[in-house]
């Protein structure tokens, strides 16, 4: 009976949280057209003059390096790409929605969002070691920040019960997801599947919140996101990169390296980048 209520609890503060802004959704909705051009984007994104503006205030930064200022929205949508501009709006979208930096009594925010952007940026290296054309590689990034969306409802709505999850997960060396499903009766990916469902995101970042720690199961066409964000998350949490309450990460098998092509070889050359990305992307947390 404990275990439904506090299950009941997480789902309904799930149901209560805010939607997205409807600029967002029609600019989503646009950039799902294959013959949608710059100025059908434009025309959306520029009825909502704080979007705009965090727009452009991360186009300008160190974490593209342009070069040159943009002040046109249009002219950023033609230098990045459609699908660039369609997951930057998601991502500052949700990070704006969502809490960032706000202390609650179970895990702390700060932490939470420092690990969340180690994920999206191993992601896009990864991505981009692969291969990956780079107007996709802003879709990899936007899976792993937000990745662990799930835990944000499982923190606000059972602070003290989270403390002791994690603290059970730690001391037992086991993975934290488990644990919520055995005191929660569910984990931060049903959760964070039920966010993603609800804000409508594409299908490939549901499955990689939905997955990461589930990849065994997996069955679906976006495999190589939902290993790539496998692979990241473990990676973020053995090396400490923040903190999201999981210390004893389940080790990505071999099926997860086989898909996406390479081994844990792989490690020293992200280490090279990775600190200097992170800190060009910790725009995203400042927006």
């Amino acid at each position: 009976m404990i275990v439904n209520n506090l299950c009941e609890k997480i789902k309904n503060h799930i149901m209560e949280m805010p939607s997205l802004p409807v600029s967002v959704g029609k600019a989503l909705q646009i950039c799902s057209n294959a013959n949608v051009n710059p100025s059908d984007l434009n025309q959306v994104i520029s009825l909502d003059p704080v979007l705009t503006g965090r727009l452009l205030k991360l186009i300008n930064s160190a974490y593209y390096g342009l070069g040159t200022h943009v002040t046109s929205l249009v002219r950023a949508i033609t230098m990045l790409g459609l699908n660039t501009v369609k997951n930057l709006v998601l991502s500052t979208a949700v990070l704006s929605t969502l809490p960032a930096n706000k202390e609650i009594d179970g895990l702390n925010m700060e932490g939470f969002w420092h690990h969340c952007l180690c994920v999206g940026v191993i992601s896009k290296l990864l991505a981009a070691k692969q291969g990956i054309e780079p107007k996709y590689l802003e879709e990899y990034f936007a899976a792993g920040l937000l990745h662990d969306i799930g835990k944000i409802p499982l923190n606000a709505t059972l602070a003290a019960e989270y403390i002791s999850m994690i603290t059970t997960a730690d001391r037992e060396r086991r993975s934290l997801f488990v644990v919520e499903d055995e005191i929660a009766g569910i984990n931060h990916c049903a959760a964070g599947e039920m966010i993603a469902n609800a804000w409508k995101l594409d299908v490939s970042i549901t499955d990689a919140i939905a997955y990461h720690h589930n990849y065994t199961n997996y069955c679906g066409d976006n495999g190589n996101i939902v290993s790539i964000v496998t692979i990241a998350n473990y990676f973020s949490a053995i090396n400490e990169v923040g903190f999201a309450g999981d210390r004893r990460p389940v080790k990505p098998d071999r099926k997860v390296w086989e898909t996406v092509g390479f081994n844990e070889d792989v490690y020293p050359d992200i280490i090279e980048k990775l600190y200097m990305e992170i800190d060009k992307a910790k725009i995203f947390l400042n927006i």
